[in-house]
């Protein structure tokens, strides 16, 4: 088979299952990944054929991706802030909304002129968060903290692979006692688990079935459970003229903001993302 038989092949077998452009995407991302070579140069070299090794890996690819996996996982990379990074079914896919928080952060961080602060990202996940932040903030101290040791595995292998120094340490942030462990921060971010248990119904098979339902779900059914232990954490560990940024469910922008000003955080700001949802809040007392 060719490289262009079998790319043709793929994207075939993807049109019944996926959009057609979504299709296109994703039959590309695969043969790259699978021939090490760009669109242009499997152009140039669409006469060539695969090895064994070769077929056997996009038979098993595409099996995966016609029972809707997510191609990141799949592939076992998604790109975020400029880095390749390694993801399996421990994390969350970073999303592009997220990285537009880590962009808002280091841009009000490089425009403040202050000494490189240090970072805490509550649920760290994959890293990205954590490295986003190391990566256009060098001299700050980033940690991230989660309760899986399985996301906090995927993390250390992406901070290895992008040489960047975060600390990360497995945590429940939601009990106050474990949280007391962490010291004082000029920046708290985090992209919080939100959905309500009762909630799982609605979703899309392709999120349920593979994505952690530790990172999506609260267990107690209240979507401000963790901006609640966020808050309260803060009010003990932000320094003075911190700022807490966070992603947030398009919904509960104006719930979020309550919830801080009644906290005590009298500088608060709803910002919307590049599709003009309701995405981000920054709190600061």
């Amino acid at each position: 088979m060719t490289i262009h038989d079998a790319g043709r092949q793929l994207l075939l077998q993807l049109l019944p299952v996926y959009e057609e452009r979504e299709a296109g995407n994703i039959a590309d991302w695969v043969m790259e990944s699978i021939t090490g070579w760009t669109k242009i140069d499997r152009v140039i070299n669409k006469t060539l054929r695969l090895s064994a090794i070769q077929k056997d890996t996009l038979a098993a690819y595409t099996r995966d991706l016609l029972a809707h996996k997510p191609v990141q996982y799949v592939l076992h990379e998604a790109w975020f802030y400029g880095m390749k990074l390694y993801v399996d079914e421990n994390v969350l896919i970073p999303r592009p909304e997220t990285e537009e928080l880590v962009e808002w952060i280091v841009g009000e961080a490089r425009a403040s002129g202050a000494r490189p602060p240090a970072i805490l990202d509550v649920g760290a996940g994959s890293g990205c968060i954590a490295l986003g932040l190391k990566k256009g903030l060098p001299q700050a101290s980033v940690y991230g903290c989660d309760i899986s040791a399985g996301a906090l595995s995927v993390a250390r292998r992406n901070a290895a692979a992008q040489h960047l120094d975060i600390t990360l340490q497995q945590l429940d942030f939601l009990s106050a006692p474990a949280r007391q462990a962490l010291p004082v921060f000029d920046i708290i971010v985090s992209n919080p688990p939100y959905i309500p248990v009762r909630d799982k119904a609605g979703m899309a098979a392709n999120v349920l079935n593979h994505e952690p339902h530790l990172a999506l779900f609260v267990a107690n059914n209240d979507p401000l459970q963790y901006y609640k232990a966020i808050a309260a954490f803060a009010q003990e560990r932000l320094a003075p003229g911190g700022a807490i940024y966070l992603e947030i469910y398009e919904e509960a922008g104006n719930t979020v903001l309550t919830l801080f000003r009644e906290a005590g955080f009298t500088h608060t700001v709803l910002r919307k993302d590049l599709q003009q949802k309701n995405r981000m809040v920054k709190a600061c007392i």
